[in-house]
């Protein structure tokens, strides 16, 4: 569960031969993982270790970007 509500991009990696996991708003904020859901756990704990620290240095931790989707049928 993405508790922080922050964008996650996963894909797969042919080069690395696993899944890789990313957070653009939190910059270096990856994991990588043998499944998909391997990937994601890992990038929890990930997420929870990069706010962490950013507190600890005192650096701004950014707002999760909402994205509007829009349905054209009810405009």
């Amino acid at each position: 569960m993405n508790k922080y509500r922050y964008e996650i991009i996963i894909y797969w990696s042919d080069a690395d031969n696993c899944y890789i996991a990313e957070v653009p708003e939190l910059a270096g904020c990856m994991s990588d993982g043998a499944s998909y859901s391997d990937c994601l756990s890992n990038l929890e704990v990930i997420i929870d270790e990069w706010l962490e620290t950013a507190k600890e240095l005192g650096r701004t931790i950014p707002v999760p970007k909402s994205k509007k989707i829009i349905d054209t049928q009810f405009a």
